[in-house]
């Protein structure tokens, strides 16, 4: 890739949705420390912006993300530059969460280690028939610490823990089954599923799809009855919006509706 291209293609849609492209090709979209604080800025700068409501991540080339750049890991072979290296990806992880838009991801081909990572910590994730996972560092001696805070989140503890034991691959459908993906799409008709997705994302009210994520994440950090008294709150603030009024109307009056708020 020249010096002069970026790292993250940017795409805005005046219907609200962008597209963020991993854009290193010939390494597989690894994630350098240059790769990730450009990602980070992007998506600093889309989460506090209102006119933004969904967020695609793809990547360039044939893989969707190979994980970390092992040779800029090995170049720089000191425990300062890992723990900044892996604080600063964790940190990335956690912004898709607490952002207010939905981030899809968008995997056409393989996602290992921390790109594996990466679409767990998408809130959704649609994937070619030809793609395929793994949490692979197993394979070079080093366990994958950090993909399993997010891998132990979206799969079963035992589907979680042979995935980070053997390193083996497993293919769209068996992500799928295990929690990883949402849909499995042939590789031809993955944009049209996505597009499907995405639009029926923003159809909905912004303010409730931005009040629903942040209530979705931070329940599932609490004890049950604290779940509910928190999601009661929320529920009530919602009903309270001029869009939940709206919607309420539009139904009873069997009309669509007209949602304004952002």
């Amino acid at each position: 890739m020249s010096c002069e291209e970026p790292f993250i293609l940017r795409h805005d849609r005046n219907d609200g949705l962008t597209t963020l492209t991993l854009n290193r090709p010939d390494q597989f979209n690894s994630l350098s420390k240059a790769m990730l604080t450009a990602l980070q800025a992007e998506l600093d700068a889309i989460a506090a912006s209102e006119a933004v409501r969904v967020v695609i991540i793809a990547g360039a080339g044939r893989a969707f993300c190979a994980g970390h750049d092992l040779k800029e890991m090995r170049a720089n072979h000191s425990k300062e530059f890992m723990q900044s290296l892996f604080a600063q990806c964790g940190e990335l992880m956690q912004t898709i969460g607490r952002m207010p838009q939905p981030v899809i991801a968008r995997v056409h081909g393989i996602a290992t280690a921390a790109g594996c990572q990466l679409v767990a910590a998408c809130d959704l994730a649609i994937a070619a028939d030809v793609a395929r996972f793994a949490v692979s560092g197993i394979n070079v001696g080093l366990f994958c610490s950090t993909p399993a805070v997010a891998l132990t989140r979206n799969l079963g503890r035992k589907a979680a823990l042979e995935m980070l034991l053997t390193g083996d691959f497993i293919d769209a459908m068996e992500a799928k089954a295990k929690g990883l993906v949402n849909q499995v799409i042939p590789a031809d008709a993955l944009d049209a599923e996505i597009e499907r997705l995405a639009g029926a994302i923003l159809a909905k009210s912004a303010v409730a799809v931005r009040l629903g994520k942040g209530m979705f994440y931070r329940q599932l950090e609490m004890g049950l009855s604290d779940a509910y008294a928190y999601a009661s709150e929320v529920m009530a603030c919602n009903m309270m919006s001029d869009d939940a009024g709206e919607g309420i109307d539009a139904f009873m009056q069997k009309r669509p509706p007209a949602y304004r708020g952002r």
